[in-house]
């Protein structure tokens, strides 16, 4: 039950936080110029994006988008939920890093079925020519996510080898 009513609450506060600063892109920003502030390290700047992160297969066909970014998204991501609620030997920083991912995912899911096949983005950070793309809440959480996943991966694992018997040596 804990477990359900933490992922519940991330899942509210991210999803929700994520769709609300969509909406008032999308009523403020869009059609407007990209604004800049404290010195143009952060900028507004809306844009939809019809591919992945960094606007990744948002040359192929329509229908090929549909199945690999809202259809394969949409089973990952059930598949993930899954995880966190039925599995019990997740460690918290894994749980809190999968909930992150599953939360953002599901806020740029919600926005493919609801504008058929746009995700709303909106943010920009940089210095000069080094920029971010244009990102969302929900990017800020997925890439949380997984930032958080990579010390766990690479963290080293107890050796699972068995033990080698001692070898004996006698004379004959």
């Amino acid at each position: 039950m804990y477990r359900f009513v933490i992922l519940a609450l991330l899942l509210v506060s991210l999803v929700g936080c994520d769709q609300a600063s969509k909406h008032y892109a999308v009523t403020h920003w869009k059609n407007q110029p990209p604004q800049s502030y404290l010195g143009d390290v952060f900028r507004i700047h809306y844009a939809e994006n019809p591919g992945a992160f960094l606007s990744l297969a948002a040359g192929l066909p329509r229908a090929a988008r549909f199945w690999l970014l809202t259809v394969m998204n949409a089973a990952v991501l059930a598949g993930v939920g899954w995880f966190l609620l039925f599995r019990r030997d997740v460690d918290r920083m894994t749980f809190a890093a999968l909930g992150l991912i599953l939360a953002g995912g599901i806020g740029n899911l919600i926005d493919r079925v609801r504008l058929d096949g746009i995700v709303i983005d909106f943010l920009n950070v940089g210095i000069g020519g080094v920029r971010t793309g244009i990102f969302n809440v929900a990017d800020i959480a997925i890439t949380a996510g997984f930032l958080m996943l990579v010390p766990i991966m690479f963290a080293s694992q107890p050796s699972e080898t068995p033990p080698q018997p001692a070898s004996s040596s006698e004379s004959s």
